[in-house]
């Protein structure tokens, strides 16, 4: 049996990492946890607040230590930021001897701002992410540090052979 797998990703709003994630768990099979989605499941209007999203994230990260101690690969699909919420699901992942990646999808802010503030992110905000939003998101990134194993992605030019190569995952 092979070690499960738990993807993380930091990025601008917007820089791609939906795009990788998805990608990541449909050849892979790791489960796709999508905080966005799961927030509007779980609160008929998120006020993205910090309770709401201290619950959200408690639930999320419970889910995933169940999956990886049941075997299972997840593409934890949220903008892990702080180096504090990386290394707390590393120790997660390091719990249920499952390997950590963080896929820093490094695309410029112009661009994702571009993305985000359109129609790309409607359907997780009503009226579209604001460029409001977009700053206090993109402020609070905290880019990896020595000793975080991370790998590099072009957000510009996403396509599946690249991304696969940099991951090391054969088709």
């Amino acid at each position: 049996m092979t070690k499960p797998t738990l993807y993380l990703f930091i990025g601008y709003p917007g820089a791609g990492k939906t795009t990788v994630a998805k990608i990541i768990s449909h050849v892979t099979g790791a489960y796709h946890i999508w905080a966005d989605v799961e927030r509007h499941r779980r609160f008929r209007s998120p006020t993205h607040s910090e309770e709401e999203s201290q619950e959200l994230y408690d639930q999320l990260n419970e889910a995933t230590d169940y999956l990886l101690s049941q075997g299972r690969s997840v593409a934890f699909d949220t903008n892990f930021n702080y180096r504090s919420d990386r290394e707390k699901l590393r120790q997660v992942a390091d719990k249920n001897n499952a390997e950590t990646i963080l896929i820093w999808i490094n695309t410029p802010m112009s661009v994702s701002r571009e993305r985000a503030v359109t129609t790309e992110m409607r359907n997780l905000y009503e009226d579209g992410m604001t460029n409001e939003q977009f700053d206090a998101i993109a402020s609070k990134l905290e880019k990896p540090v020595k000793g975080e194993k991370v790998i590099k992605v072009d957000g510009t030019n996403l396509n599946q052979e690249t991304l696969f190569n940099k991951l090391g995952i054969s088709t």
